[in-house]
């Protein structure tokens, strides 16, 4: 039925479907990602049966990583090879009748910390999940719905934390700011999901739909709010800073399972002096 290169989809039950974010080795966000979850979602918004999705990740130690720095950014058109906008998919997420869960573990920083605000709601490992927003570490700004969703969850002074400080953030931080629901030992995690999702699905969905669609109101993301972030991202990109420091994450080992990648968030400030080049340590 699906003939995707980095999710993997499991029909549960008629009423719940997992996907899986599978791209070795870190699950980096790409072209393919976007182009992959848009169909998807089309899937979602057509099925007359479904009622929750469960979004989770094939690698233990990486949920999504960030956007691959190493790509363009995306042609904001919708086609069979040019990659969709997150935000449209993140507003189509939103808006859709089936319900969205991120069961996290390990890192989501990034446009992978944005998809997982795009869901309706965000469990994570105690043990294992990091959080982090590290653009302005790298001399960008977040473009993927962050600045509109974080203030409404955890309000302006801690967003401004988050975004400003670019550090990473455990799961007992992040479930105490309110960036997820809540965060639970790893080994409860599964069966807590799992629980939810079977109990969501044994209602119906008229009464899930009419639910979902009054909380959403005025606590979805303007569309021109989440636009003028795409923007000043992409502009951004541009930006001497952004480029010296990309260029710098990418000789300390950004996109590969090393020290650099797992500890992002502690090498984000040392970036702009270079004195990290005998710091990088690349594990197999």
């Amino acid at each position: 039925m699906y003939d995707f290169k980095q999710l993997s989809v499991r029909v549960e039950t008629t009423s719940i479907l997992r996907v899986l974010f599978d791209n070795p080795p870190i699950n980096l966000v790409d072209h393919r990602t976007l182009i992959e979850l848009d169909q998807i979602l089309s899937e979602i918004e057509s099925s007359q049966d479904l009622k929750v999705v469960v979004f989770e990740s094939a690698n233990p130690d990486f949920f999504l990583a960030h956007w691959d720095i190493t790509s363009k950014a995306p042609p904001v058109s919708g086609s069979e090879t040019e990659a969709p906008s997150w935000m449209n998919i993140g507003l189509r997420l939103a808006r859709a009748p089936a319900v969205s869960i991120a069961s996290i573990r390990g890192r989501a920083r990034g446009i992978g910390s944005e998809i997982a605000l795009g869901c309706d709601m965000r469990f994570a490992s105690l043990e294992k999940a990091v959080f982090g927003q590290p653009e302005v570490g790298v001399g960008l700004v977040p473009g993927g719905g962050s600045l509109e969703r974080l203030p409404m969850l955890v309000g302006r002074s801690r967003t401004l934390e988050i975004v400003l400080g670019a550090n990473d953030f455990d799961a007992i931080t992040a479930e105490r700011y309110g960036w997820i629901n809540r965060a639970l030992h790893d080994d409860q995690l599964d069966g807590f999901v799992n629980d939810l999702a079977q109990r969501i699905a044994s209602f119906d969905s008229q009464a899930l739909m009419a639910a979902k669609g009054l909380i959403n109101r005025g606590l979805i993301p303007s569309e021109d709010r989440l636009k003028e972030s795409q923007s000043t991202f992409y502009e951004a990109s541009s930006w001497p800073g952004a480029q010296a420091r990309g260029r710098r994450s990418i000789e300390l080992g950004m996109g590969k399972p090393c020290d650099f990648e797992r500890n992002f968030g502690h090498y984000l400030p040392s970036l702009a002096s270079g004195t990290l080049a005998q710091e990088r340590v690349a594990n197999p």
